[in-house]
């Protein structure tokens, strides 16, 4: 029996050993916001309206879902039956891009994003969450436009639906207003 219990070990060990030694798999680029694309929630055509855009990968499939705000990319992200298929998803980063024109160069992961809502500023939906790659930033927005920082994982259905409802704060510039961005 303990002869066969040494190589057994030995087998195990090596085997637990090569699982360490995977590379992991990157993670697909975000993709350019096409003219005539259209957001995976409502269908509107995301480059018609202003404020952060987002996109979401599914384990899946290697094509992005693109959606017109950050609030219809949560929305969709927080629904129970998506967030175990998530592999990640991309926000514009509001401070290197117009609030108008988010640039497809200012993508950042939403993960590692900082997030101002109850601020002032509309996006395609209304109220959105702003979307920050850099916290130093995500302060200054909100000492501009108003509102709270919070982080990726803070934000659920629950606060979307307050803020949808615009319980949050925010509302200082009614309709579109300047949609100059953060500059």
């Amino acid at each position: 029996m303990k002869k066969l219990l040494l190589p057994l070990l030995l087998i195990v060990a090596l085997l637990l050993a090569a699982c360490g030694d995977a590379e992991p798999e990157a993670l697909a680029a975000a993709q350019p916001i096409e003219a005539g694309d259209s957001c995976h929630v409502c269908g509107m055509l995301i480059g018609e309206h202003p404020g952060p855009k987002g996109e979401a990968f599914m384990e899946a499939q290697g094509e992005a879902l693109k959606f017109c705000s950050t609030m219809d990319l949560f929305a969709f992200l927080r629904q129970p039956e998506n967030e175990t298929q998530v592999s990640h998803a991309y926000v514009h980063d509001v401070a290197a891009a117009s609030w108008a024109t988010p640039d497809d160069e200012a993508f950042v992961l939403a993960s590692e994003a900082i997030y101002v809502v109850g601020h002032d500023r509309r996006g395609a939906m209304g109220h959105t969450l702003a979307s920050f790659g850099d916290e130093a930033d995500a302060k200054a927005f909100r000492e501009a436009h108003g509102g709270e920082l919070v982080g990726f994982d803070e934000i659920d259905l629950d606060l979307l639906g307050r803020l949808g409802r615009g319980e949050l704060g925010g509302d200082v510039d009614q309709g579109m207003g300047d949609m100059s961005g953060h500059d």
